[in-house]
């Protein structure tokens, strides 16, 4: 894999209407090699943010195959206190494709395709944006719920890759289902070794791996 020779790194803030119509902003941070094939949005899972470990150590891959991230809360605090919040999934969509809006119109990224990455529910939030914004190119999910994506599995029509650890069994059955929803170019990727977090050693850098060949595959200009 080539090294990135410099990745300029942007805190931003992107405007997004709360559930109850107000205007709010969440706070992201936006990686971009120079110069940047794509650009990947991550919605993080249940529980978690912008400040993601794993999603952190994936964008890092991301950035070295070329590839802008961008990583971002998808609630804010106060709403990240309500469970209900943090498993809705249309409102998490509401918030990539918020989110989605917002890089269109920056003069760095305003002419880059997009990919999305979700982990667990933020992975059925990538699916359901991605099945209704067609500058979607690509969708990876990691250890995901693509599940809770319901009927919107259906209208995805992008190339979804699902990465699944061997040993996270009742989600890896979860995604054989959901993977026989998609009406699209798709794959299962199971990682040998793998429990849900992909704690195990290597599997967090297979599981970034796959994520980078899928994009760089199918995110073109």
């Amino acid at each position: 894999m080539t090294l990135v020779n410099a990745i300029e790194s942007f805190d931003v803030s992107i405007p997004a209407t709360s559930a109850e119509g107000g205007q709010i902003r969440l706070p992201g941070t936006l990686c971009l090699p120079a110069p940047p094939t794509g650009l990947v949005l991550f919605a993080h899972g249940s529980g978690s943010s912008r400040h993601s470990p794993r999603n952190a150590f994936v964008a890092s891959v991301l950035n070295e195959s070329w590839l802008g991230t961008l990583l971002f809360d998808l609630l804010t605090e106060q709403e990240a206190t309500d469970r209900v919040n943090v498993f809705d999934v249309g409102l998490l969509a509401e918030r990539l494709l918020a989110a989605i809006r917002f890089v269109g119109e920056l003069e760095h990224t305003r002419h880059l395709p997009i990919g999305l990455f979700g982990a667990s529910t933020g992975a059925a939030a990538a699916l359901v944006a991605a099945a209704r914004e067609p500058k979607v190119g690509a969708v990876v999910s990691r250890g995901g719920r693509p599940d809770l994506a319901g009927r919107k599995l259906r209208a995805v029509r992008v190339p979804t890759l699902l990465i699944v650890g061997e040993l996270d069994t009742d989600v890896l059955a979860l995604n054989e289902q959901a993977s026989a929803l998609l009406d699209c170019e798709k794959r299962l990727a199971v990682v040998p070794g793998a429990t849900h977090l992909f704690e195990e050693p290597g599997t967090l850098d297979e599981a970034a791996r796959l994520a980078a060949e899928w994009f760089a595959k199918h995110l073109h200009e």
